[in-house]
């Protein structure tokens, strides 16, 4: 079978760079030294590689010894997290995403200047969760149902977005929200370039073959994404973790698959996955 893969795909600097902040970590503590408040990054082959080389990714603050040493993974925490860890003496390492540090920067600055904060977003993201912690009373929507329930009229709105998002859905939210009787709108771009060009690249593939195959973790927000952009060209399309999830069903009739992956995804998985889908030969 013939394999085309994306032109960009896997992980991006931000997730490098959380992975080496996490090992560096580990190598400079005793082991079971060092709690993350969570998994550091959406790939569980990633994180079960951090878990064998000793870090713990299940860490809660409130739980955490004083003097601890706590991680905070790529898709950071509100405010709030770093006054506790201050207060109990725990020792903060920081492996937030410097594009996710800006959209925090951004949404208390807008704050600051007088606006009403949105942000276009999954509420139950942990990027969006902790991005809204830096303003009060930040207003979170990401369909259309959710302007009428959520927006206040004639208000002055500061707009930003998941980095994560696709920009044609953030473009369209903006659209919607700014037929709304509104009195000052302001929108600072918080995407992601690197996922943007992703996703860019992922469309392109998708419209080459006969089907696609998103590899990333299952619950990474940008590897959705991915899988909702290509099957939006009418490719059919699979996210999966691992070759282990293939099935020879995938690919009955077709003679030229695409793969991409998440910013998430370690190059060894797609490197297999693509070795064994170019050599796969389908029962008669």
């Amino acid at each position: 079978m013939e394999v085309r893969l994306a032109r960009k795909y896997g992980f991006c600097f931000g997730v490098e760079d959380a992975i080496e902040t996490a090992r560096r970590a580990l190598n400079a503590n005793a082991p079971g030294k060092v709690v993350s408040l969570g998994p550091v990054i959406h790939n569980r082959q990633v994180v079960e590689n951090l878990q064998r080389a000793g870090l713990d990714q299940s860490g809660d603050l409130k739980t955490l010894a004083e003097g601890s040493t706590v991680l905070i993974r790529s898709h950071g925490v509100g405010p709030d997290v770093y006054e506790q860890a201050k207060q109990r003496n725990i020792q903060i390492i920081d492996a937030t995403c410097v594009l996710v540090k800006r959209a925090q920067s951004v949404v208390r600055q807008l704050h600051e200047e007088g606006y009403r904060v949105v942000m276009i977003g999954d509420k139950n993201h942990p990027e969006v969760q902790g991005v809204i912690g830096y303003a009060p009373d930040v207003i979170v929507v990401d369909m259309d149902d959710d302007l009428d329930a959520k927006l206040p009229l004639r208000a002055k709105l500061g707009i930003v977005a998941q980095t994560t998002h696709a920009p044609e859905h953030v473009a369209n939210m903006i659209g919607l929200i700014a037929r709304r009787p509104f009195r000052e709108l302001k929108v600072v771009n918080t995407l992601c370039l690197e996922v943007v060009r992703r996703q860019e690249a992922a469309i392109e593939l998708a419209r080459q073959v006969d089907v696609m195959f998103v590899l990333g973790g299952l619950h990474s927000a940008n590897t959705q994404e991915l899988a909702r952009l290509c099957r939006e060209e009418g490719v059919a399309t699979y996210h999966l973790e691992t070759w282990e999830a293939f099935e020879p069903g995938m690919v009955q009739g077709a003679k030229v698959a695409g793969i991409t992956a998440g910013a998430s995804t370690p190059d060894f998985v797609v490197t297999e996955f693509a070795d064994k889908l170019s050599t796969y030969e389908p029962a008669p």
